[in-house]
């Protein structure tokens, strides 16, 4: 079993920055992906950005150029920073966590942590 914890949300105005943090404990395997997906209020949960064990990085279009994924492997931990904040990028951000073991794919997910940009 795998726990993840996020913190770092908050109220931000546009053109702010914030820092999610996602730290991960429990089963975890060498090889994984880890990721952050957000989800506003009436639509679905939808991809942010993931970071593969290994270092390659994955990015929304809508997020390229302003979000940095980031993780410490040492001590299980995946960063988000957030520049250049926009209302439209108000959501529940989840952390998420994929690994295989073995034939079976395991996924985890953090409670979530309320981003709101607002002036």
């Amino acid at each position: 079993q795998v726990q993840l914890v996020e913190s770092g949300g908050g109220l931000v105005q546009p053109g702010g920055s914030l820092r999610l943090s996602c730290a991960a404990s429990g089963s975890i395997l060498g090889i994984n992906v880890m990721g952050w997906y957000r989800q506003a209020p009436g639509k679905q949960r939808e991809l942010v950005a993931t970071i593969h064990s290994g270092g390659t990085t994955n990015y929304a279009e809508s997020v390229k150029g302003r979000f940095t994924i980031s993780r410490d492997n040492a001590k299980n931990t995946m960063y988000l920073q957030m520049n250049s904040l926009q209302p439209e990028d108000t959501a529940v951000y989840y952390c998420n966590l994929r690994q295989r073991r073995i034939v079976t794919n395991y996924e985890y997910w953090g409670q979530g942590a309320q981003v709101t940009v607002s002036s």
